[in-house]
């Protein structure tokens, strides 16, 4: 006999055997912040190859947009207002990683130059204010694809859905 809400101690574990079998996603709460001149901020970690935008992991159980705000804060020494959200992206397995959300919130602009962040916790060794284009550059070919969607919805004023960085609609 299954539970019911009728014996609230038994529903209660129930529901949290249930919990507990379902999937868990990684998520990625990054930030697409512009300078005054429209350059766009990037950030090279230390511990994976290639540029990336500012973010990062959220924390189980962790909101992604305080995720976004957390991970600036720790990370450059940044704290701001996220202006709404530009991508959520699918991510599939890839290697040794299960699927994952991954997404970009904007940042808006600052008027600040990368000399004057600190990098505060290790996990970068370089920050810098770029073109769009050598942005573009830098990125592999999967954040490139979510920058270029991050951008466009920023133009259009409406967030972006991608599988893999890919649009799908």
């Amino acid at each position: 006999m299954r539970p019911t809400p009728a014996d609230p101690a038994a529903w209660q574990a129930h529901l949290a055997e249930g919990n507990a079998r379902q999937a868990r996603k990684r998520v990625v709460a990054d930030v697409l912040l512009r300078d005054v001149a429209g350059h766009v901020l990037l950030v090279n970690p230390t511990y994976k190859p290639g540029w990336d935008l500012p973010g990062g992991m959220a924390e189980a159980n962790e909101p992604p947009e305080e995720a976004a705000t957390r991970e600036l804060r720790e990370e450059l020494g940044l704290s701001l207002t996220l202006c709404g959200l530009l991508v959520v992206d699918w991510v599939a397995p890839h290697g040794p990683w299960d699927d994952q959300i991954a997404f970009v919130f904007d940042g808006g602009t600052m008027d600040v130059r990368a000399a004057e962040m600190s990098l505060c916790d290790g996990e970068l060794s370089e920050a810098a204010f770029v073109s769009q284009e050598a942005a573009r550059g830098l990125l592999t070919d999967r954040l490139r694809n979510r920058f270029d969607a991050a951008m466009t919805s920023l133009r259009a004023g409406r967030a972006a859905y991608l599988h893999d960085g890919n649009p799908t609609w």
